[in-house]
């Protein structure tokens, strides 16, 4: 049976929309989700109201776990943004959330299986720039990880990557944020230079994993138009565009 891997929302109820569109289209009804749900300038309430009643795997990512961890005062722009549109229901289901999970022979992270805020198949140089990581980088973080399928996120990048032993990693990339600036471990803008939503397909072929990414056109215009409404051009242009530094 397919499997939909779904991360990086951040708010993006347009691209969140057109994602559950496409994997009705395929016949894909099951789907894990591997965080950061809400954060953003966007429509985080209608983010929660699609997610409401889809009962599916998931777990927390590094905005999520800010979101129930943090005081509404000492929160950053973006989730500030999302707490003020959020219930107390949708902050409850937040702390119900794991930081990782094991779903049969598939186990899912948002960083790495140890943190949350580290990235995992791309690397920053000491100047600020991201590149694919080797993998003598790669392989230590998987240690002791007894699955098959290995899921991560965090950096909005798709990315598959075959471990020496046969297990396989996949990061699906972002739904709804192609483009983002963090000063998280240093300074650093990551851009995926397409607007479109970013999600993957996980099937069992006997003893290996057939992953197909996909990459989902939509309108970006009415989150655009609530990035801009909220005085985030970098969340605008990166929503349009797919690029922070055009």
């Amino acid at each position: 049976m397919p499997l939909a891997i779904l991360a990086d929302i951040h708010g993006n109820s347009s691209a969140l929309t057109a994602v559950l569109t496409d994997m009705d289209r395929l016949g894909v009804t099951a789907a894990i989700h591997l965080g950061d749900y809400f954060s953003g300038p966007l429509d985080a309430r209608g983010v929660a109201d699609l997610l409401r009643n889809r009962n599916e795997p998931a777990i927390l990512g590094n905005h999520d776990r800010w979101l129930i961890e943090q005081t509404p005062d000492d929160m950053g722009p973006s989730d500030r943004a999302a707490y003020d549109q959020l219930t107390a229901q949708d902050l409850d289901w937040l702390r119900t959330l794991p930081p990782t999970h094991t779903l049969n022979d598939i186990f899912l992270c948002h960083g790495t299986p140890q943190s949350d805020l580290t990235y995992w198949l791309d690397t920053l140089d000491p100047a600020g720039h991201m590149r694919a990581s080797t993998h003598a980088e790669i392989e230590p973080h998987a240690q002791g990880i007894d699955a098959s399928l290995i899921l991560c996120a965090h950096t909005h990048l798709p990315r598959m990557v075959r471990l020496k032993d046969g297990r396989t990693i996949v990061n699906p990339g972002s739904i709804g944020c192609p483009g983002y600036t963090d000063d998280h471990p240093i300074p650093h803008v990551v851009q995926t230079g397409t607007p479109h939503a970013s999600y993957a397909i996980a099937t069992r072929d006997n003893d290996h994993w057939d992953i197909t990414f996909r990459s989902v056109p939509y309108d970006p215009s009415p989150m655009v138009e609530l990035a801009e409404q909220r005085g985030r051009d970098e969340w605008a242009r990166a929503l349009a565009t797919g690029w922070i530094d055009t």
